[in-house]
């Protein structure tokens, strides 16, 4: 009897995976390779070019038309970020020469392709500032109007091997998902990563998973290099490109190169400004003289020089493939009131129609922004601050206007100062008119309950009054209300109808108040009369 063969202890999951699949599609006379597919025939020959895979020459995509055409100026497109992103003017004017240099390189590139083969040094961009002052906002926007995928990461995700955490490279195959599996736009594509500043200096010692390797990585990927799109682990890629060539469709290119790809990276740095005020003040000469008043760490980072980065703990590679360097201003009071009144596209915006989706309209008055923006300054976390604030603050009104006939909410400073009494007394206000509201939902039950079982009810002016009452006093809906009262009644109601042939029924003010027990007595008149109908109908035969 031959024993059975079982797999190595210690064989790497992937590679398990990698050999069923291969058996997998041996019927299918496709080879899996760590780099792709290939089916037979289309193997290059030695020491050839490998141009089977060559994607065949092509009409020109109308996806690169926004590239082709690319003829924006800098000032254009600071004139354009000027509506979505509130101050920041040296980030945006940074920003939009370095945005214009890259892409009409490209464009010149697209127009001659010789100029691509010429030495080129990007202008990635590294930006410096705490949260939420507008950087990634900044960036879609950028992405948006230039009309090229975007895909943004944090940097603490990523690790050396790809085995623990994820690996650098799938930033690029996120591209081309962005760009709809169309390699040839994503690789003019802006990768963004955040939290930049977390993989400075990391050294454990072990397993390196996000600190100089992970950097060592990225540089790569800044410079240039060729990123296999069908990674090993990715084994619904390999099944997805394997069904498309089954289809008889081209095989899909397995590299692509990062050369025309924009980096953009982004960190807090919150102590890169201590390192520079150091070494600001040790310039200083001349005896008994004091420092300079501290200024505000995003001052301190505008002065921020390579050697600041390399002693916080970046290598000299990396940061000088990040030769753009800008600085975000702190948000304060003023401009997150500016976000609010001018930004278009801002958070207030959004609750604007949150609310207009339940037909009610809402209003700020300017004093209540003003208090608003101040109560988001404190809590230092830039625009962010502004959602934290607005949320609090309307959270209680989303979840009770929609429900009552409050057609317009304005907020204003006696609002904001008290805003659970404000709307308190809105309700009580309204309370009349919302009773109405709840005698309307009734009938609306009724025609529900007329389509689902084929039965009408009639709710009287009482009865629809106390489930007003009720559903009032209980914080429930009409509607569950009415749920949990008639519950039995399909099943009841249908006894009657098939006993009696009666399909309308008055809800009456005593069934609401005793809904079981009316049901019941319901239910036996109406085998009563069956018997007496019965009975009847047997005494008129005989």
């Amino acid at each position: 009897m031959s024993e059975e063969k079982k797999d190595p202890p210690n064989e790497n999951p992937f590679e398990q995976i990698q050999k069923q699949l291969q058996d997998m599609f041996k019927s299918a006379n496709i080879h899996v390779t760590p780099m792709g597919f290939q089916q037979p025939g289309t193997e290059a020959e030695e020491g050839g070019d490998d141009s089977s895979f060559a994607p065949e020459e092509e009409e020109k995509s109308p996806l690169l038309d926004d590239i082709r055409n690319f003829h924006l100026k800098p000032r254009d497109i600071k004139d354009d970020l000027d509506r979505y992103v509130i101050r920041q003017d040296e980030a945006k004017r940074a920003m939009a020469v370095a945005v214009c240099d890259h892409y009409n390189h490209l464009r010149r590139c697209l127009e001659n392709p010789e100029s691509a083969d010429k030495p080129y040094l990007k202008q990635n961009v590294l930006l410096l500032g705490p949260t939420g002052v507008g950087k990634t906002h900044l960036l879609r926007t950028l992405a948006r109007m230039i009309g090229v995928p975007f895909v943004k990461a944090d940097a603490t995700k990523f690790s050396e091997t790809g085995y623990v955490g994820h690996d650098v490279e799938d930033m690029v195959r996120d591209l081309v998902r962005a760009a709809n599996g169309d390699t040839e736009l994503a690789q003019y594509g802006i990768i963004y990563i955040d939290e930049i500043d977390k993989i400075a200096g990391a050294n454990s010692g072990g397993k390196d998973v996000s600190g100089r390797g992970v950097q060592t990585n990225l540089l790569k990927l800044m410079e240039e290099t060729d990123v296999n799109l069908l990674s090993q682990t990715d084994m619904m890629g390999q099944m997805q490109a394997m069904m498309e060539m089954q289809r008889g469709g081209k095989a899909p290119p397995r590299t692509m190169s990062t050369r025309h790809i924009l980096f953009i990276v982004s960190g807090a740095f919150t102590q890169l400004s201590e390192l520079v005020q150091k070494r600001l003040s040790h310039h200083q000469i001349g005896f008994g003289q004091e420092p300079a008043e501290a200024e505000a760490s995003t001052d301190w980072l505008r002065q921020a020089e390579t050697q600041d980065f390399v002693k916080y703990g970046f290598e000299p590679e990396f940061i000088g493939r990040l030769p753009v360097r800008v600085a975000f201003q702190h948000l304060g009071v003023e401009e997150l009131q500016q976000i609010l009144e001018q930004a278009e596209d801002n958070i207030l915006s959004k609750y604007i129609e949150d609310f207009e989706g339940y037909g009610i309209k809402l209003n700020f008055s300017e004093d209540a922004l003003r208090n608003i923006a101040e109560k988001a300054a404190g809590e230092n976390t830039g625009a962010r601050g502004l959602m934290t604030v607005l949320e609090r603050l309307l959270r209680d009104y989303k979840f009770e206007l929609p429900s009552t006939v409050v057609k317009e909410l304005t907020i204003d400073a006696e609002t904001l100062k008290n805003p659970e009494q404000a709307l308190t007394e809105l309700l009580e206000k309204n309370k009349h008119a919302r009773r109405g509201l709840y005698v309307q939902e009734a009938a609306e039950f009724a025609e529900r309950f007329l389509e689902q079982y084929g039965i009408d009810l009639k709710f009287s002016d009482s009865a629809a009054l106390q489930i007003a009452m009720m559903a009032e006093e209980s914080g429930r809906t009409v509607h569950t209300v009415c749920e949990r009262l008639f519950k039995d009644y399909p099943y009841g109601l249908k006894l009657i109808l098939k006993h009696t042939g009666k399909s309308l029924f008055e809800v009456t003010e005593a069934m609401v108040k005793d809904p079981d027990g009316i049901l019941s007595q319901l239910v036996v008149d109406s085998y009563r009369k069956k018997d007496k109908d019965n009975g009847e109908e047997n005494e008129s035969v005989s």
